[in-house]
């Protein structure tokens, strides 16, 4: 058995509760996990809100690190290897648990256990938006949502190293400051100011050649009304919730523009995709191109409080439970 934070029905935060869950020997293939510290994401509060279906009762959480302290045949994996691993199943949120060897990757001596937990989803998630769904070049304008939260902090610096300019959009005076700081040429207030006004002042009118939007309904107009002709809007989450139908021809009208709305796993389907994307991150956290920003830590026994906090947009840069 091993502690584990489970999930019986959807709702709020309050529905989390700490018990325990069988922890078998690993099968052919698959290694079992000691964690050290556990990532904290919004796709976990998807899953636990019922806006994303899970099987119930079930185990949150989808990134984590730790040490592997047994392995099943074949797993291609040593006792003791540092590992880390992000965008799979739930079952994070619990001291240990089974993996497949081939969803796991090898943490650089130079990366934390803390490091690789806090941005393992996120800058995957950062590595596949910047550099495949939308590949930016130097000279490209790029709008960034939530750009002082986990995604954003790290993608406004890759951004950044990748030659982009980048106009973020965040809800406080703190989180502006925090943004120039790490890549933002300017920096727009939500609810204060008109976003698409702005942005169309800021570019000449012109418009920006991408935006990355994690916010959903909220930002969906403006988005779209942001956007250069034949630009792309990424969407790639939801925190204000679902965004309404539309009729497609608005695209047409509003210049060409593209829309997608991807995920992590679909572009780290594969062991070779999920490594090199993992490798990518690390790099240009090696090379000082990117800093990891830790702003909340919780007890595994907290993770109700975690989620309070990321969701009434409280938190800044990542949130991780220790172990």
């Amino acid at each position: 058995m091993t502690r584990a934070v489970l999930v019986t029905r959807t709702g709020g935060p309050e529905v989390l509760e700490l018990g325990s869950v069988d922890l078998p020997q690993p099968g052919p293939g698959q290694a079992r996990v000691r964690h050290t510290v556990i990532g904290v994401n919004m796709l976990d509060a998807y899953h636990r809100s019922g806006l994303y279906k899970l099987e119930l009762p079930a185990v949150l959480g989808t990134e984590a690190a730790g040490i592997v302290e047994a392995v099943g045949e074949g797993s291609g994996l040593s006792v003791g290897m540092r590992v880390g691993y992000a965008g799979t199943t739930p079952g994070a949120y619990a001291d240990a648990r089974i993996m497949p060897a081939d969803r796991l990757v090898q943490l650089p001596d130079a990366v934390s256990d803390e490091t690789a937990a806090a941005v393992l989803l996120k800058g995957m998630t950062a590595e596949f938006l910047v550099r495949r769904t939308y590949a930016v070049r130097p000279g490209n304008t790029v709008l960034l949502h939530a750009a002082a939260g986990g995604v954003g902090l790290i993608a406004s610096q890759w951004l950044k190293a990748l030659g982009a300019r980048v106009i973020g959009v965040v809800s406080t005076g703190a989180k502006a400051k925090l943004a120039r700081e790490n890549g933002c040429t300017d920096v727009l207030m939500s609810g204060h100011d008109d976003i698409a006004k702005r942005v169309r002042e800021l570019t000449d009118g012109r418009g920006v050649d991408v935006v990355y939007d994690s916010v959903g309904k909220a930002t969906f107009t403006a988005s779209l009304d942001s956007l250069a002709p034949r630009g792309m809007l990424v969407a790639f989450g939801n925190a204000s919730g679902r965004v309404e139908p539309f009729d497609p021809l608005l695209l047409a009208q509003k210049g060409s523009l593209f829309l997608t709305r991807p995920i992590l796993s679909h572009y780290t389907a594969t062991t070779e995709e999920l490594r090199a994307s993992a490798a990518a991150v690390f790099s240009v956290i090696e090379r000082g191109a990117v800093r990891v920003t830790i702003g909340q830590r919780f007890a595994l026994s907290e993770a109700a409080a975690a989620h309070r906090a990321l969701e009434s947009r409280a938190t800044v840069g990542s949130t991780v439970l220790t172990l």
